[in-house]
């Protein structure tokens, strides 16, 4: 829902704010002035109405304030500010004295800073970055609202052409019966969209019930999807449903669908044709309503063309195709996913973690993540949990095949699967340390270590 942003200017009484109060207004802003630490403090703890749209009365969303100000410290504000509401944009007005403190802010959280004596065409500048940026979150936002609110889906977390189309494709089938398959490469989230189409349909009130088909033998599958009587086979001491009656009037999701063995490929086209089968071993036939949405990270049409899918199967599945983009091909959404798996893992692991470095997202962003979303988020998951103390997440703390995944002179480090991370971090240093002509300087700082744990490493490894 649309609402008016609010903004808090904390400085004395200036033609400068003034001018900064107008421009403001200007932009839409409902905007609030604060003359000390006091009156600022006070504002930051009032909740917004519900009427601007602000949850949990979070505060203002862009605040601008001298980093010593009048009977209040920036740093303290910058805390309580982020701590009432983490998306807040926080703009802080330094003394050339306090660059090293205004530095520091900008590792705490804050949007940026501009010193004095003010160039005010600069700081507008700022502000309307912080704006754009604020649109940014508030565009993410409205999407995840019309994705069900109730629902956390990182997938679909981004701002790039590719993810808004297909976020749009999926409210718009979401509301059918029709049959849904999710093509894309592991990791990329497809289970995570079925369960939004899911979320997003009249069925959301039922059962959203999945079947994982890799490496389960025909018998079984078959067993898991159909059920079976009392007596169908050795151990069968009782009947039981399979995932097709558990999931009545709701949504069956069958992940790697493509590995279906061949005969209960043709029982499944049945049920898909005319809503009924039979359990195994026995002759009753049971009717259902269940839709069905199926993934693969394989392609059906080729595999029907070579004759290894049913063909007919393949077009009953694919009523309606959506196609997941592997991570590689949409990197312009890692920094806002990146943003959106810190904050929730803060909370998870109660961690205060504040964001990344630029070394950071330059390396998450040349890295090509094979395992795709997946991948990304455990990465920034492991990151978060070892991170100690309020700070942002540096290079070092980086896993070492995302440290230095080429060296400088673009040498192939040929990792494997299997490789041990000691081998990797030795193939690295020594890659590393021929790109940089053996400056042992230049060296660690590329890997994100210290000179003196370079030192040591190199001993350890024989280098």
């Amino acid at each position: 829902m649309l609402h008016r942003p609010r903004a808090l200017i904390v400085d004395k009484d200036s033609s400068e704010t003034k001018q900064l109060e107008s421009f403001l207004t200007e932009k839409g802003f409902e905007v609030h002035w604060a003359k000390d630490g006091e009156q600022a403090f006070n504002l930051l703890d009032r909740p917004a109405p519900e009427a601007a749209g602000v949850v949990d009365g979070a505060g203002p969303e862009l605040v601008i304030t001298e980093l010593k100000a009048h009977r209040v410290e920036g740093m303290r504000l910058l805390e309580v500010a982020k701590r009432r509401n983490p998306e807040v944009c926080v703009i802080l007005i330094a003394d050339a004295g306090s660059l090293e403190l205004a530095t520091e802010a900008m590792r705490q959280g804050a949007y940026d800073f501009q010193l004095r004596p003010l160039n005010f065409t600069r700081l507008l500048a700022v502000v309307e970055r912080a704006l754009s940026h604020q649109q940014l979150v508030n565009r993410v936002s409205d999407l995840t609202d019309r994705l069900d609110e109730r629902l956390k889906v990182p997938t679909l977390t981004g701002n790039s052409r590719v993810m808004q189309e297909l976020s749009e494709k999926i409210v718009q089938i979401a509301p059918t019966k029709a049959t849904v398959l999710i093509y894309g490469e592991t990791g990329t989230g497809k289970e995570l969209i079925a369960q939004a189409i899911h979320q997003l349909s009249p069925r959301r009130g039922e059962r959203f019930v999945k079947l994982h088909c890799a490496e389960l033998s025909a018998n079984i599958i078959e067993s898991e999807l159909f059920g079976h009587e009392k007596g169908a086979f050795t151990g069968a001491d009782q009947q039981r449903k399979g995932r097709f009656e558990l999931a009545e009037q709701g949504t069956l999701f069958l992940d790697e669908v493509s590995e279906i063995a061949p005969p209960v490929q043709t029982k499944l086209l049945r049920v898909l044709q005319d809503r009924q089968f039979e359990r195994v071993g026995g002759n009753e036939t049971v009717k259902v309503d269940v839709r069905v949405i199926a993934a693969t990270n394989r392609r059906l049409d080729v595999l029907a063309a070579r004759g290894e899918f049913r063909e007919d199967l393949y077009h009953r599945l694919r009523v309606i195709q959506l196609e997941v983009p592997p991570l590689r091909e949409r990197k312009e959404d890692i920094p806002l996913m990146v943003e959106t798996f810190i904050r929730e893992l803060n909370r998870e692991h109660g961690r205060k973690v504040t964001g990344i470095t630029r070394g950071v997202a330059d390396r998450l962003m040349q890295y090509d993540w094979p395992g795709n979303v997946r991948e990304l988020k455990n990465t920034i998951e492991e990151m978060v949990v070892y991170a100690q103390g309020k700070r942002a997440l540096e290079v070092s703390d980086l896993p070492i095949q995302l440290r230095v995944q080429r060296a400088a002179s673009g040498e192939d480090l040929n990792l494997t699967v299997g490789m041990s991370m000691q081998e990797i971090e030795r193939r690295a240093i020594e890659a590393t340390l021929r790109a940089t002509g053996h400056d042992k300087q230049k060296a660690a700082k590329i890997l994100g270590i210290g000179l003196r744990t370079l030192y040591r490493k190199q001993k350890e490894y024989g280098l």
